[in-house]
């Protein structure tokens, strides 16, 4: 039987305290990974690209470890094209450390069945937002410009004429550990992998939070606002739930076409809160929705903010005194005391976060 090498690149931990947070989540969900894969006879062989400098556990796994160079900066391409020319890989899977949360044993299985009947293409999550992606040939990789991060893999695959394939939309697939908001659903999820689940049980997560907006999806006096960078099956799968819906996506795309770095972002809701200010923008909540879901990357890239990962992810705790940017901190301190509760966070809390967010109110919260 033929296999499919899996490449899993992963993160290492450092920072502030809630990118610690995620950094260990990502490890604990990559050896939840592990376990499924290594049960699969269709996958083979497991291979972790990462800096290993205290991850004692790793070693306790049947894979094969690619360590980081030291001192060396992380460029996502140029490390993916080194593991493959290593390894001498024809066809792979690859997965970052926080995909797949949320995946089973029989979704990997079934994913890497269709991955290893792809004779040229590309089997990715979102083409716009890439976390995971099976290519064959891997020799594609010689004919794109490298990304440096994975969002625009399939994007720039694409681009070169390689068939691109999208899986169906679910929180397995598009639910992504970018930040401590998707840490703390995926822990309530029923599906929350053993090792990552443990974790987030030791950690000071906010989870009431999310218990309220499930409360607010699951209730027909529920109105619920979701903003961002939201695809159309996302927004129909949530319009099946008891509560209303106010739904508005802008910026798709943003990162994998290059618009944020070319500082071309240019939103709409962007726009209300440069002219009302954080406070007002907060304000005007009371009275439209019961709760609100906020991709808010959208609106610091509009205002031409680049917050770093502690600043945002201290944004999504509401914890302002943490920021350093005194606009992000603003806009924090304003959402700390809006009229209803909120989660914030990027484009994952408005792509699988919400489509796991949809699961639990199913599920009875």
């Amino acid at each position: 039987m033929e296999q499919l090498p899996l490449v899993l690149f992963t993160v290492g931990v450092g920072g502030s305290e809630p990118e610690r947070w995620v950094g260990e989540a990502c490890r604990a969900n990559t050896l939840d990974l592990i376990e499924r894969a290594a049960s699969l006879p269709c996958i083979g062989p497991i291979i972790v690209a990462a800096p290993v400098e205290g991850w004692k556990e790793l070693s306790n796994h049947p894979v094969e470890v690619m360590p980081d160079e030291p001192g060396v900066r992380f460029h996502f391409g140029r490390r993916l094209l080194e593991v493959v020319a290593r390894y001498k890989l024809r066809r792979f899977l690859y997965m970052g450390g926080g995909t797949g949360a949320l995946l089973t044993t029989a979704d990997l299985s079934a994913l890497a069945e269709r991955a290893l009947a792809l004779e040229r293409g590309v089997l990715t999550n979102n083409l716009y937002s890439t976390d995971l992606a099976a290519v064959a040939p891997a020799s594609a990789l010689e004919t794109i410009d490298l990304p440096a991060s994975d969002n625009d893999l399939a994007w720039r695959l694409a681009g070169r004429g390689l068939p691109v394939e999208a899986l169906p939309p679910s929180p397995g697939t598009r639910l992504d550990l970018d930040t401590p908001t998707d840490l703390a659903i995926a822990a309530l999820h029923p599906r929350c992998g053993p090792q990552l689940r443990r974790l987030a049980e030791g950690l000071p997560l906010d989870t009431d939070r999310v218990r309220r907006i499930v409360g607010e999806l699951g209730s027909p006096q529920g109105e619920v606002l979701a903003y961002g960078r939201i695809a159309s099956a996302t927004w129909a799968r949530i319009e099946r739930l008891p509560c209303q819906t106010r739904v508005f996506s802008e910026e798709r795309g943003m990162l994998a076409s290059g618009r944020y770095e070319r500082g071309e972002v240019r939103a709409w809701l962007g726009t209300f809160l440069e002219l009302a200010g954080p406070e007002r923008f907060f304000r005007s909540l009371e009275g439209k929705c019961t709760a609100a879901v906020l991709d808010t990357r959208v609106l610091f890239a509009h205002l031409g903010l680049r917050p770093a990962a502690a600043d945002r992810f201290y944004s999504d705790l509401l914890r302002p005194s943490s920021i350093a940017e005194p606009a992000v901190r603003a806009f924090t301190e304003a959402a700390y005391r809006a009229p209803v509760p909120l989660l914030l966070g990027g484009q994952s809390l408005v792509s699988g976060g919400l489509l796991a967010l949809a699961e639990m109110v199913e599920a009875g919260g």
